[in-house]
């Protein structure tokens, strides 16, 4: 490994923590927001923090899970639960960070999770998956525990799909025999992708916002039952 290979393996590192730390303090947020105790915000960050890893960690079955084995992983995430127990980040400037910060993280942990897919001999497909259930699983798993609908599932700007994009570029540079500038490659598209989604306001369409596909459909209804009427009524 060159001395270039080194400095972004350091780099990468620097941002995980970084994200672990950014997700944790998020967690002690909404621990606040729910009027929840010490424990619950410790439990929050931890959850939101490392809860995609340790979710991969444990689909790939590899041994005792990353999060667990490394100290400075949960020392990050209690931190985060601690400075959002004492610091309420009211200001925006202060909120602008943790956007910027967990933009990054986000296609970051997406690298991780599917080059470690790649590494365990799985195809480019479950690769994809596992980068986005890690870099997105964490903030599902804080919203079930406080009983509400995971935000990624819908209502808010692009997040699951800038993991998704990044995921991919992932894949194909990783497969192309380029680790490592997928690695890069992800971690500024993730971040792009989200960033620009929440600076112009894209969101993916719900259910109830499809008029156009909910007329076609009912429109092929009417045909195909108008279709079959004709057919018994030919002698």
């Amino acid at each position: 490994m060159d001395q270039t290979e080194v400095t972004l393996s350091t780099a990468f590192s620097i941002i995980d923590l970084a994200g672990v730390l950014t997700n944790a303090i998020l967690g002690g947020l909404a621990a606040r927001a729910a009027r929840l105790d010490i424990v619950g915000f410790i439990i929050l960050a931890i959850l939101s923090g490392l809860g995609g890893g340790m979710i991969r960690d444990t689909l790939l079955q590899r041994g005792t899970p990353v999060a667990l084995e490394e100290p400075l992983y949960l020392i990050v995430a209690i931190a985060g639960a601690v400075i959002a127990f004492f610091i309420p980040f009211r200001r925006r400037m202060s909120h602008g960070v943790l956007i910027l910060l967990d933009s990054f993280s986000l296609g970051c942990w997406a690298a991780v999770g599917a080059q470690k897919a790649l590494a365990a001999g799985l195809g480019w497909l479950p690769a994809i998956v596992l980068g986005m259930i890690t870099a997105i699983g964490g903030g599902m798993v804080r919203d079930v525990m406080l009983m509400k609908i995971p935000t990624v599932f819908g209502g808010n700007t692009l997040y699951a799909t800038s993991a998704f994009v990044a995921s991919v570029a992932t894949v194909i540079l990783s497969l192309m025999g380029f680790p490592l500038i997928g690695s890069l490659v992800a971690i500024l598209t993730g971040a792009a992708v989200s960033l620009l989604a929440r600076r112009f306001g894209w969101r993916l369409p719900t259910g109830d916002q499809s008029p156009r596909m909910t007329r076609w459909w009912s429109g092929l209804g009417r045909r195909f039952k108008h279709a079959r009427g004709a057919d018994h009524d030919t002698p």
